[in-house]
This record gives C-alpha cells, structure tokens and sequence, in this order.
C-alpha cells in the first residue's frame, strides 16, 4: 500500500463538475492499493498518517500532527501510484489491486482514519476527479507498508 501525503492549506475534488469534497487545512492522501494489501494494511498506514508530525511548532520546526492544528485528510483513490514505466513508454498497472480489493482497503483507510479522530472526506473511487490542492511548502511525503 502506498499513500502519497501532500500537506494542503486547502484541496477540493470535482467529478462530472460537481463539487464532491473539500478540506481546508491538512492532508491530500493519494491511496494506492496493490495485490497484498488488506484492511490491517490500511490500518498500519491511517494510524501513521494520524499521527503523522509535519506541520510546524511555534519554532518552525515540523512537530506537530493533524490533531494538533485541527487538520483534517482528503482521501483520493490513486490506483496509478502503482505504475511501473520502467519498460517502454505506457505505464503498466498490473501490480495495482483490481476494482473490488481496491475500494476495499480504501475504505478501510478512510474509516480506520476516522476511528482514529481525523475528520475525513473523499473522492468518488474510480471516478475521473479532478483535485484542486494548494501544496503547502511544498511537503509531500510517501508512506509505504
């Protein structure tokens, strides 16, 4: 599983030029999911996400959590994080998990986030999203399990 973390003072997801979701500040979560990944997977990675200290203290250092700025997470299904472009020009997604497992473990992100006290909206999974983000130092950060 991989989550792309991208630290936000604001992101928005439109599908079909509807607004689906919007976050002030905190995280834009890309979650990828591939074959071996499960809900305890998603559990590992939503805990770290939670507790994850990248905004900055008092004295500009990176110190502080979602909790502690009353932050809260984008989450957007991102199958393409596993594209391998390592042999020719198109990108092969056969170590992405298929459809079924993939909104599986993505939910279990979204909910086991939620447990966790993080306020959470979301992308629709397996829409075509537009996400509008202001990357925020920029500090993007991958997280992998």
């Amino acid at each position: 599983m991989r989550i792309l973390i991208q630290r936000v003072s604001r992101a928005l997801v439109t599908v079909d030029g509807e607004n689906v979701a919007a976050i002030g500040r905190g995280f834009l979560a890309l979650v990828g999911v591939t074959h071996g990944d499960a809900a305890v997977t998603a559990a590992k990675l939503a805990a770290k996400t939670a507790r994850l200290r990248i905004f900055e203290d008092a004295a500009g250092r990176m110190n502080l959590a979602l909790a502690d700025v009353g932050g809260e997470v984008l989450a957007v299904s991102q199958f393409t994080l596993y594209a391998d472009a390592r042999r020719g020009n198109r990108p092969s997604f056969t170590d992405a998990a298929r459809p079924v497992q993939g909104e599986a473990v993505y939910a279990a992100f979204v909910e086991a986030l939620r447990a966790a006290g993080v306020p959470v909206q979301t992308g629709v999974f397996g829409a075509h999203m537009r996400v509008d983000l202001v990357n925020d130092g920029p500090v993007t950060i991958l997280l992998e399990a």
